[in-house]
């Protein structure tokens, strides 16, 4: 499983072999994100936590990781993920339940940092 850390090298190792193998389609990738995570009708950290629960619905552990730390950066407090989240359990139901554990792990590992 490893840790939120490792899971964020882990895509920062990706990404930098990608911006290498194939730096056309990563830099639209990258550009792409950039412009979607920018403040707009919501704020980064709304996205953020939409992007939890997001993460958590498509059972995805580099995505949970990579959103916590964004949600925490921008500004998110421990309950407002833990409520994002739990709007994935409401849409996913139980398996989604499950990978709360990820992101009580993720706060645990970024809130010490």
């Amino acid at each position: 499983m490893g840790s939120s850390v490792e899971k964020l090298n882990e895509v920062k190792v990706l990404i930098e072999r990608l911006q290498k193998e194939l730096p056309k389609q990563t830099a639209a990738f990258n550009q792409f994100m950039m412009s979607v995570e920018k403040p707009g009708a919501l704020s980064t950290k709304e996205k953020d936590l939409i992007n939890v629960a997001l993460s958590i619905a498509a059972q995805c552990e580099w995505c949970i990781a990579l959103h916590v730390k964004g949600a925490l950066t921008n500004g998110a407090s421990r309950e407002e993920i833990l409520d994002a989240a739990m709007q994935a359990v409401l849409m996913h139901g139980g398996p989604a339940l499950m990978y709360l554990i990820l992101v009580e792990n993720a706060l645990d590992e970024f809130t010490q940092e």
